[in-house]
């Protein structure tokens, strides 16, 4: 899998560019607030769909643009290809295409472009709360499994549209009656959503471990373990046993979601627990653990997705490696010689050998 050249127009700081990139280690140099991590993002929305900074895409069209568009040429799935996203200001729709044909979700762009990404935020992913967890999950998921990516977006619909029902319940209480078809489907999508959930965690903790054994020196076990609704008793059982489960919670729930107004019931409220010798890490992993491991989760998913797909997926650093003593970098870097990589930094020192150096200035890229 390569990206060999990315087109912007009216993309955040870009008014207009096209980049091309070398096969192996893509160099971007440069202060901050010059577009560095820019070009990153919009590798990573023609990857996945989505942004990895915001969640509103009016945020990424360039301040007084009318439409942002996105292009990219790759070698992928062992043909050329071509990926093109057009956002436009406004509530006009969103417009993918893949090969020059428009896609009707996300989901048809899905494995196309994969990529793993690495950002400064992510270094805290295990000692923040349950929602960046579930994020970095969701992502590789529906890069992987186009069906999860879905069914996870009809989750979120419905959901969103749950939660509007239970907070206008006085002033329009004839919506209520809708509710246990809400709650019906709800059901149904959650089942899935926590199976593939529960064996992607299986697979992603049992590399993972092996990755972190080798950067702690053999010295910490890291261990991941899966938690949803407490009325599952095995997220790996049929999807018919986890349907019957999940509803079972979301009834004995139903009166308290009414009281508060709120959806406290299913796998939207999902997480892990990370732990280093059996040891919770967000209550008492070091600074230093916690990235480690936040590295070795991130790797591991690179692999697994390797694996999966039969092509290294693109790897996308930002800002990262300045995070790290000489020797996590060493590790880290040791593990770039396959495929390709993109590296956002101020300054080259010791990278310079990698690869090719792209200078990055004001929204404008030069070799």
């Amino acid at each position: 899998m390569r990206l060999n050249e990315l087109y912007l127009n009216g993309f955040r700081n870009y008014e207009e560019t096209t980049v091309e990139f070398v096969p192996g280690v893509n160099l971007l140099v440069g202060d901050n607030a010059n577009g560095k991590t820019n070009l990153l993002e919009a590798i990573g929305y023609l990857s996945t769909g989505r942004a990895f900074r915001t969640r509103r895409e009016q945020e990424l069209i360039r301040f007084g643009a009318e439409y942002a568009e996105l292009s990219a040429k790759l070698f992928s799935q062992e043909r050329e290809q071509t990926l093109r996203a057009v956002l436009f200001a406004g509530r006009r729709p969103r417009q993918l295409f893949l090969n020059g044909i428009r896609q009707k979700t996300a989901a048809g762009i899905a494995g196309v472009l994969n990529s793993v990404l690495f950002c400064p935020e992510d270094l805290l992913v295990l000692k923040k709360g349950a929602q960046p967890r579930r994020k970095m999950l969701d992502n590789v998921i529906c890069q992987l499994r186009p069906n999860y990516d879905a069914a996870l977006a009809e989750y979120t619909r419905l959901l969103d549209q749950k939660a509007a029902l239970l907070r206008e319940q006085e002033e329009n209480p004839s919506m209520l009656a809708v509710l246990p078809e809400f709650n019906r489907r709800m059901v149904q999508i959650g089942a899935l959503l926590i199976s593939y959930r529960a064996r992607y965690l299986r697979a992603l903790g049992e590399i993972a471990e092996q990755y972190h054994k080798e950067f702690s020196g053999d010295r910490e076990q890291l261990t991941l373990q899966y938690h949803t609704v407490s009325t599952v008793t095995d997220p790996f059982a049929p999807l018919e046993q986890l349907r019957a489960e999940l509803e079972a919670h979301m009834s004995s729930h139903a009166r308290a979601e009414l009281d508060s107004r709120q959806c406290l019931s299913g796998p939207h409220k999902d997480d892990f627990e990370a732990a280093l010798n059996g040891l919770p890490m967000a209550q008492f992993a070091s600074q230093g653990q916690t990235r480690t491991a936040t590295i070795s989760l991130k790797l591991a998913e690179r692999e697994l997705m390797k694996r999966d797909c039969g092509e290294t997926p693109v790897l996308l650093l930002d800002d990262v490696l300045s995070e790290l003593d000489a020797g996590r970098q060493d590790f880290v870097l040791n593990r770039l010689r396959d495929g390709q990589v993109f590296i956002t930094c101020c300054e080259t020192d010791r990278l310079t050998e990698l690869g090719q150096v792209l200078f990055v200035e004001d929204g404008r890229v030069r070799v």
